[in-house]
């Protein structure tokens, strides 16, 4: 199966706060907030959840396309994860600007504050899906995620017309776009994967109830950190998948796109929501106690024996193929990071 990744493809600015947000704030003020906060550690990792979720697809053995806009600073960043399995031969560089940055402060409670600029990102609007298609030979599956507005929208509609299938993952972008645009991206995908508050937002923009998001989605998956992910699809009662346990301190960025690509590689071999969220809620697990999106270290027996511990044998021995394929490739990033400030 040839998976199309489309999205945003960013350096990942990760800064660690010790206290609480939630300590900093007061009740009737919040419209004069004006707050900073001494973060005792910075990590600069490799990100962007289109880069996120093709390395994730990589590192299980499969050759996505990634479909985005960077930088000319983007060169070391392609080379990485072309030796991960990405095909980063559709991605447009930009020739005045630089890659995309996420800045993010995370407390103690694992909460979390970020800001994202975009750079070449808006010039993604201009790359069309037809010649990735033919330099493929063909596509089975176009994700569309959080991107310049205007590219997503552009990225579903040619999809459509393609007559390829797709998944929206509107996610951070949801905060930017209006009721239209949101409606117009949920026009008949095969996924739609938003976490708990999305979930709500989607409605909120929309207009629409729970039941008509799914009388025009083909599955709807809501991530709910540790609780898990909730699997819904119209005419079918809800379906509960739990968490995969840590072993350890977490870090959560690029958590949700790793549980997409595990998703997504699992629907290569059979079309089973619960067996690729499985498969996805391991993967998160596994980023999760790594810091940064794209620095987890695949190993096909520890994933599988995860998957056992958590849903049982036979849910392991089903998903064996999927952990067959993980790279022999070692994933941890080493450069560009900043200890104890």
């Amino acid at each position: 199966m040839r998976i199309a990744v489309t999205g945003s493809i960013a350096t990942d600015h990760l800064l660690t706060f010790p206290g609480r947000f939630g300590d900093q704030l007061i009740e009737g003020e919040l419209d004069k907030v004006s707050l900073s906060f001494l973060a005792d550690e910075l990590e600069v990792r490799r990100g962007g959840v289109a880069a996120n979720i093709a390395f994730g697809l990589g590192a299980l053995g499969l050759r996505p396309l990634l479909v985005g806009a960077v930088g000319r600073d983007f060169a070391e960043y392609g080379r990485r994860l072309e030796a991960q399995g990405v095909d980063t031969g559709s991605v447009h560089v930009s020739e005045t600007r630089h890659t995309a940055r996420f800045i993010c402060t995370t407390d103690r409670d694992q909460h979390q504050i970020g800001t994202f600029y975009a750079g070449a990102m808006s010039e993604a609007r201009h790359i069309a899906l037809a010649p990735v298609l033919a330099r493929a030979g063909g596509l089975d599956l176009v994700l569309v995620s959080p991107n310049d507005p205007e590219a997503m929208l552009r990225h579903t509609s040619e999809a459509a017309g393609l007559g390829v299938a797709f998944c929206a993952d509107p996610s951070q972008q949801l905060a930017r776009l209006d009721g239209e645009e949101v409606r117009l991206l949920l026009r008949g995908p095969r996924v739609l994967f938003t976490n708990a508050y999305e979930a709500q937002l989607v409605q909120e923009r929309t207009g629409w109830t729970e039941r008509q998001v799914l009388e025009r989605v083909g599955t709807w998956v809501i991530t709910r950190g540790a609780d898990g992910a909730r699997i819904l699809a119209g005419g079918r009662p809800a379906v509960d998948v739990a968490a995969v346990p840590a072993d350890g301190p977490v870090e959560p960025t690029g958590a949700g796109d790793a549980f997409r690509a595990g998703f997504l590689a699992a629907t290569v071999r059979a079309d089973d929501p619960v067996r690729a969220a499985r498969l996805g809620a391991a993967l998160a697990t596994t980023a999760l106690e790594s810091v940064g999106p794209q620095a987890y270290t695949l190993d096909g027996e520890m994933l599988l024996a995860r998957i056992a511990d958590t849903y049982g044998p036979e849910a392991a021995a089903d998903l064996a193929p999927e952990t067959r394929t993980v790279r022999a490739v070692e994933t941890v990033e080493t450069a560009e990071t900043v200890g104890a400030a």
